[in-house]
């Protein structure tokens, strides 16, 4: 009886390890299959943010733009307060 037991309860702490194994091997795969993060994000409607801001990050209005999409936002409208895209750019007023 005790060892019909005591096989089950290594059976079930085999099932819990291969289990958290294959949830490791999942978090590591999405981890390196995660795009990187834009250099540059434009807030529509609104300010133009590095791609590190933390002020963009909060707002679901930015996408992913180039240099130059940055560039000519930045020359159309205001540039963020928090992280100075215009700074970053090497465009200055």
């Amino acid at each position: 009886m005790v060892a019909q037991q005591a096989t089950a309860a290594l059976a079930q702490l085999d099932g819990w390890i291969a289990s958290e194994e294959r949830r490791e091997v999942e978090h590591r795969r999405g981890e390196e299959t995660r795009p990187l993060a834009p250099d540059w994000l434009i807030q529509y409607g609104l300010n133009r943010h590095t791609g590190e801001c933390w002020a963009a990050t909060k707002i679901g209005r930015c996408r992913p733009a180039t240099r130059q999409q940055a560039l000519d936002a930045l020359r159309q409208q205001v540039p963020c307060v928090h992280c100075r895209p215009d700074t970053a750019l090497g465009v200055l007023d």
